[in-house]
């Protein structure tokens, strides 16, 4: 009995010389989407490198921890339907809430606070009052902001914020607010205010 004849290869395909216990390979092309694949990976890690270590672009692996902290925080915040002025303080030492609170503010508050929330300390024409200092004529404690600016003084001119911006916007302006201020400082009431509206409710 003959053995068997081993297939013939293709003819594009050459068998390599070299032979390791009897058995030789052939010398076969890399398949082009491995080498494709091979070459994107490359072309990947050279513009990564180049992004971390050389241009110092992306951040460190304290500045990644520190940011998904954050946003966990962030995260928890949001979540939280109990509404106190801990939770305010806390919002407001939170970039994400403050810069929130502040395109806010700046698409409806600075026509009477001013930009730089100062109004009439900076411009005696102003229609609002100085939100930066410590003399507060409607309270000054974060709940007390809040339910202002969820109720308004129609008296003074300022509207009735709660319908059209809701407690979530609300909260962010708070934020930023009390982000020009510390936790603490003391309250000034101007003698001559009305009454203080009702703290906010969750």
């Amino acid at each position: 009995m003959t053995p068997s004849q081993p297939p013939t290869p293709p003819p594009e395909d050459a068998v390599r010389p070299h032979v390791y216990d009897g058995i030789q390979e052939y010398d076969k092309r890399l398949p082009n989407w491995w080498l494709y694949t091979l070459y994107i990976m490359i072309v990947f890690w050279v513009g990564y490198w180049a992004y971390y270590e050389w241009f110092r672009a992306g951040p460190t692996d304290v500045q990644g921890v520190e940011l998904a902290l954050t946003r966990i925080e962030t995260q928890k915040l949001a979540s939280n339907t109990k509404l106190d002025d801990a939770t305010l303080w806390q919002m407001s030492r939170t970039p994400a809430f403050v810069e929130a609170g502040r395109a806010t503010f700046a698409a409806n508050c600075v026509a009477c606070h001013l930009p730089s929330l100062r109004g009439k300390s900076e411009n005696p024409s102003a229609i609002g009052p100085d939100l930066t200092d410590q003399i507060w004529i409607h309270g000054g404690k974060p709940t007390e902001v809040h339910a202002l600016i969820t109720q308004g003084v129609l008296a003074k001119g300022m509207p009735t914020w709660g319908p059209v911006l809701g407690q979530k916007k609300i909260s962010e302006v708070v934020a930023y607010v009390l982000s020009k201020h510390h936790e603490g400082e003391p309250i000034t009431i101007d003698p001559a205010a009305p009454a203080t509206p009702a703290a906010a409710t969750p």
